[in-house]
């Protein structure tokens, strides 16, 4: 299985928090890395997004239909997002549009296998992959880029 993290672009302060938008420079964020994506995705990638307004408007740069599940909300946990996305055994790839510290947590929990508060910078992407050799079942980091590397 891949699943793939990808942070909302730069949004602007305020509150009430879910109607905060990007920013001018979150879009071009979002779109770059929208693009690089794009290119990279399965075509049967399954998208998730939080209900944030931030989110769904990073998902959107992306063009393709995509899911938006209250559980992937700012406050979600990180077993929240990994029972959304079906980890480890779902069929397809799962892109997941979300928040810190959650995403940093769900990386830290499949790649050091401990509770840890890791950054993932705004708009950036992190590709991790479950997969089984000889009956054994590792996980790997197989990208980590942001958008001001596409």
């Amino acid at each position: 299985m891949d699943l793939i993290l990808w942070r909302h672009a730069e949004a602007e302060p305020g509150m009430p928090d879910m109607g905060r938008r990007l920013t001018a420079k979150g879009v071009q964020q979002a779109d770059r890395m929208a693009k690089w994506l794009d290119r990279h995705l399965p075509a049967a990638t399954r998208i998730l997004s939080s209900p944030a307004d931030r989110a769904q408007q990073t998902a959107l740069a992306l063009k393709r239909k995509f899911r938006v599940v209250p559980e992937l909300a700012p406050d979600a946990s990180a077993a929240a997002v990994l029972a959304t996305a079906g980890w480890p055994d779902a069929r397809e790839p799962v892109l997941i549009v979300g928040h810190q510290p959650t995403l940093g947590e769900v990386a830290a929990y499949l790649l050091a296998g401990e509770e840890a508060s890791w950054s993932v910078r705004k708009g950036a992407v992190w590709w991790i992959s479950r997969r089984v050799r000889n009956g054994v079942s590792s996980t790997v980091l197989k990208v980590v880029i942001g958008p001001d590397l596409v």
